[in-house]
């Protein structure tokens, strides 16, 4: 659609589009942001009981782990519902008979879920240095660079998944399937270098390394995202 000066928007003005709808039915539902945030702070509650013994809350390499599996099993929450709006009265034709890039369609809705992923991130993150005394200090810059690297791999790796399974019906459980095998690299790394970064004495050199690690993946996911996402909607 033209903008207010009489213009149609180019590739990342159709994303930012894009993006902006998802966004703005989910600020109106709260839907993935509350089901995310209930089963992150589920996830985190029953580790809690679990490895917290005499009041001695767990290691760095656990409290990192317990961070990381709560943001990966939250976000397949909103990547189950990335495309499944577009679903309800085929709302995904006339996306697609719009003039927007299909991958601008693919970078509209990773943006979006991204975003909605660092919702839940933050509370996962404040529950996590609550509940086992992982506070990030002096790091914090550090670790946010990390979450939000496992959030963009995770996000796009996911959006293709998603959109792939538009019409299955058995969607839901095959996304999980299909999709921790293949980031298991960010997960990875992910609790590895935020475990060196709660440690008491941080390995900054084994942080970096990993943080390297992680954009290398991103960047190798994001490629292969943008390549393949317009064979599988187009074929939908």
């Amino acid at each position: 659609m033209p903008n207010a000066a009489g213009r149609r928007p180019g590739f990342f003005g159709h994303a930012a589009l894009i993006a902006k709808k998802d966004l703005a039915i989910e600020w109106k539902s709260r839907e993935i942001l509350a089901t995310g945030g209930f089963l992150a702070i589920v996830i985190v509650l029953v580790f809690s009981f679990a490895f917290i013994v005499g009041g001695t809350p767990p290691g760095a390499s656990v409290s990192a782990g317990i961070l990381w599996v709560a943001i990966i099993i939250s976000g397949t929450v909103a990547l189950a519902r990335t495309f499944d709006r577009e679903r309800d009265g085929e709302a995904i034709r006339a996306l697609l008979l719009s003039p927007a890039p299909r991958a601008a369609i693919y970078l509209g809705k990773l943006v979006a879920t991204a975003t909605l992923m660092v919702g839940v991130e933050l509370l996962v993150t404040i529950l996590c240095g609550l509940f086992f005394n992982a506070g990030a200090g002096a790091v914090t810059g550090r670790l946010a660079l990390l979450l939000g690297l496992g959030t963009l791999g995770f996000a796009s790796v996911g959006c293709v998944f998603s959109a792939a399974l538009l019409r299955s019906k058995s969607r839901d459980v095959l996304l999980s399937t299909l999709l921790y095998p293949v980031v298991i690299p960010i997960l990875i790394a992910g609790a590895r270098g935020t475990a060196q970064l709660l440690d008491p004495a941080p390995d900054l050199d084994a942080v970096t390394f990993w943080t390297e690690f992680m954009a290398s993946v991103d960047v190798v996911f994001l490629v292969v995202g943008v390549w393949s996402f317009e064979p599988i909607i187009s074929g939908d």
